[in-house]
């Protein structure tokens, strides 16, 4: 019993552990599913090589937060389990409530490392915790985007026959359905950030954009030209702009 409750206790603070560190991942800039993979990845020693390797790397905090997670994997499970075990020791069996207070302790860290409250109780202190030891300034760009809600950013990959293509972003419009044009990744690797209206498509460019799930989604499916599917687009955009104008409170007068 004794083994199999250490077992329960280092695999919920695994699980914790590896929560935490993607929460911090995330405020650096990553996406949650990046953060949770590099997170995991540091933490187990796997040292995965790939280009998301290499952008957590690249940046002070994230390696900071790497390394972290690096030694908590080398010598935390180690010392949780000397822990447990040193707590029994001495004793010649454990009593039933030991046994209880075991289970239900692992189970409250596991419960603990899936709660969405732990995002609420550790940002906090881990935006603290980065600001003093990789001195720089962090933002949690999913929440401030809303991306944990009904905003996405999305790629759409511009084909040689795509109604894209050869074309401005004045002239395809795109904002009218809601769809800001963040960036743009040229065949030759040229990054053009928040590009203009005169800024012309090509054929082989990546499109990063910025809008609601269902937009993005209607101009990925979108395979040709179709002003009727714009307009269309465009005059939906319209209408929940008027709803959410409706909906939100009118500013008091004061005099």
């Amino acid at each position: 019993m004794l083994a199999l409750g250490s077992l329960l206790i280092v695999i919920a603070l695994s699980f914790l552990v590896v929560r935490i560190g993607t929460i911090a991942l995330t405020m650096t800039g990553l996406s949650e599913e990046v953060a949770r993979f590099q997170s995991l990845s540091a933490f187990s020693g796997a040292g995965f090589t790939t280009q998301e390797s290499e952008s957590v790397m690249n940046e002070i905090a994230r390696r900071r937060i790497a390394a972290i997670l690096m030694r908590a994997g080398s010598v935390g499970a180690v010392s949780a389990i000397a822990s447990t075990i040193l707590t029994f020791v001495g004793s010649e069996g454990q009593t039933p409530l030991q046994i209880v207070v075991l289970v239900f302790g692992a189970g409250a860290i596991l419960m603990l490392a899936r709660s969405e409250r732990l995002n609420r109780w550790a940002t906090p202190i881990i935006r603290r915790g980065l600001r003093r030891f990789a001195g720089s300034e962090l933002h949690d760009f999913a929440a401030l985007l809303h991306l944990r809600e009904d905003w996405n950013v999305s790629v759409v990959d511009v084909e040689p026959d795509s109604w894209l293509a050869e074309h401005t972003l004045g002239e395809l419009d795109l904002q009218a359905e809601g769809v800001t044009v963040l960036g743009i990744e040229r065949t030759g690797g040229d990054f053009r950030g928040a590009p203009s209206r005169d800024t012309r498509i090509a054929a082989g460019d990546r499109l990063i954009v910025y809008g609601k799930a269902g937009h993005l989604q209607d101009l990925r499916q979108r395979r040709e030209q179709d002003d009727r599917a714009h307009k269309r687009a465009a005059s939906e955009y319209r209408v929940e702009k008027a709803r959410d104008r409706r909906d939100d409170p009118e500013p008091e007068e004061t005099g």
